[in-house]
């Protein structure tokens, strides 16, 4: 055990088991059982915590015995905030080939195994495995944090297990809020991004993104006329709405604010699109009664967030062929 350098402690939040990783620059807590969320990712010298926590708190999965079953409940009733991986499914729930998926389903809603792999003053790390229930997937993430420098550098494996070829969304549900997100913080990206917007509103109330498209980032047409700048962070009560960000290369990242700001970077061969979604208030019906104010930038194999079917339909899901593996790598950052 030590206090100093890189360190880790095991242990239990809310009765579920939790680790953190931490150096003398971030605090990284990680719940394995409850999907792997990150619940914490803390730039210490600023007292900055990046991850967004919603007001229902933190809910145990295995304590939910009330309430109608449907297939969004399992994710939004125990929602937390945080970030989660989202695989096989991702956005709606889905029928695939018989397997009907859940919101954001499966992973994030099952309980990981967790082993530590590296416990030393150089670097502590958390492997996190788990298999999918319904379809016939086994997904690994390494998860490490080096002394001196505010990097999380995570590893990602998604493994199929059967002799046929499967389809899959993969996805990091990475979602920013307040304290540290505020209106007018600028979202920086690499040139020549375009904008694809949804093809429908996500709420009754309008859109801040005129469908067609595909537009030009970070200028583009605003519903109902005029122009909308979408790498400026909108003040709360703006319209609700999603978009999908893609031309981001081999190399996909972006940058959210500053002073301090965070930077994501990933492989974009893998996850070519980027989800932008803001929830800024607008929706005052379940599941957010007008309580979240949050701006999701959620690097993605595949879109709609219509669900796995959709994505299969336009080409854009991810083939696992038998028996393959497909690795990601990403890492999150803090811009001081």
């Amino acid at each position: 055990m030590r206090n100093w350098a890189a360190r880790l402690r095991q242990g239990t939040l809310d009765g579920i088991d939790c680790v953190t990783l931490e150096n003398e620059l971030l605090r990284v807590t990680v719940l394995p059982g409850k999907g792997g969320d990150v619940v914490e990712f803390l730039h210490k010298p600023t007292d900055t915590d990046f991850v967004w926590l919603s007001p229902q708190g933190l809910r145990d999965p295995r304590g939910h015995l009330q309430g109608a079953a449907d297939d969004v409940a399992p994710f939004a009733d125990h929602y937390e905030g945080g970030w989660q991986e989202a695989f096989p499914n991702g956005g709606a729930p889905s029928t695939y080939r018989g397997a009907r998926l859940a919101q954001h389903g499966e992973v994030s809603g099952l309980p990981w195994r967790c082993e530590v792999v590296a416990d030393s003053e150089q670097e502590v790390a958390i492997r996190l495995t788990v298999r999918t229930r319904r379809l016939p997937y086994r997904m690994e993430r390494t998860m490490r944090l080096r002394p001196g420098r505010a990097v999380l550098e995570v590893e990602g494996r998604a493994a199929n297990e059967s002799g046929v070829a499967l389809h899959a969304m993969w996805g990091q549900h990475l979602v920013y809020g307040a304290p540290f997100l505020r209106a007018g913080a600028r979202i920086r990206l690499p040139e020549g991004v375009r904008v694809i917007p949804h093809d429908t509103p996500i709420n009754p109330l309008g859109r801040r993104v005129r469908a067609g498209g595909p537009w030009e980032w970070p200028v583009v047409p605003a519903d109902g006329g005029g122009t909308t700048d979408l790498s400026v962070v909108p003040a709360r009560g703006g319209p609700s709405d999603i978009v999908y960000l893609t031309g981001f290369g081999d190399d996909g990242w972006y940058e959210l604010g500053a002073g301090p700001g965070i930077r994501v970077a990933w492989d974009a061969t893998l996850l070519p699109y980027l989800w932008m979604w803001q929830e800024l208030g607008a929706s005052a019906d379940y599941p957010w009664w007008g309580r979240a104010c949050v701006l999701g930038l959620e690097p993605f194999a595949g879109l709609p967030t219509d669900g796995l079917a959709a994505a299969v339909a336009n080409g854009t899901a991810l083939v696992l062929e038998p028996y393959e593996t497909k690795t990601l790598k990403w890492r999150a950052e803090v811009l001081a």
